[in-house]
């Protein structure tokens, strides 16, 4: 039995996030491996943040990101359950990197449900168009559409686009990740990005 430590659990704290008494028991339960413990406390920590997900959050900023050279410009509202998690800094950096991750990908929606059907649709027809024109198979034609249905989504909500400070996670895990440390509900209400001449 590993013995744990005050110092391991400052170590895995300052890694998460986490309170202290999480990190305790994660160290337990993964008898000392800190990257078992990390795994056990993101687990946890997607699985409470689900469970917050249907809180109603009607608080929080309006944040404004100009990208250098006064061209581009992104207005994001972000909304949490409470005036005092709005004005922490953990929020104000989840909203400036959500600001930017808009300004770089151009997002046309925040989720898939925000995109028409008739729009989806159209979008179907035009892979199965393509796939038809390349002599797939019909049974294949499905999967194929579906696949670049995924891809498409990924591109054009920003919700499903990899983070673009770190491409190996979503922006939504990303959220989550901040809704497990501050113990609020945040979403992303809405964004408008402003380019010079368009």
């Amino acid at each position: 039995m590993v013995e744990i430590t005050a110092e391991l659990v400052k170590k895995l704290r300052e890694r998460t996030g986490a309170g202290m008494m999480d990190c305790k028991k994660a160290l337990q339960k993964s008898e000392g491996d800190m990257d078992k413990a990390v795994d056990i406390l993101r687990e946890q920590g997607v699985a409470s943040a689900a469970k917050k997900s249907g809180r109603v959050a009607n608080e929080g900023i309006i944040y404004s990101y100009i990208h250098p050279g006064d061209r581009l410009g992104v207005l994001l509202e972000l909304n949490c359950e409470t005036d005092f998690v709005a004005r922490t800094d953990d929020f104000k950096i989840l909203a400036k990197d959500i600001s930017m991750q808009v300004a770089a990908t151009n997002p046309l929606v925040t989720a898939r449900e925000d995109l028409k059907e008739e729009f989806i649709q159209k979008e179907k027809e035009i892979y199965r168009a393509q796939a038809k024109s390349q002599d797939k198979p019909e049974k294949v034609i499905d999967r194929i559409v579906e696949g670049k249905l995924e891809k498409y989504f990924q591109e054009v909500c920003l919700l499903e686009q990899p983070f673009v400070k770190d491409e190996h996670r979503t922006v939504q895990e990303i959220i989550t990740e901040t809704i497990t440390k501050l113990g609020e509900n945040i979403t992303v209400k809405r964004f408008a990005r402003f380019r010079v001449g368009e």
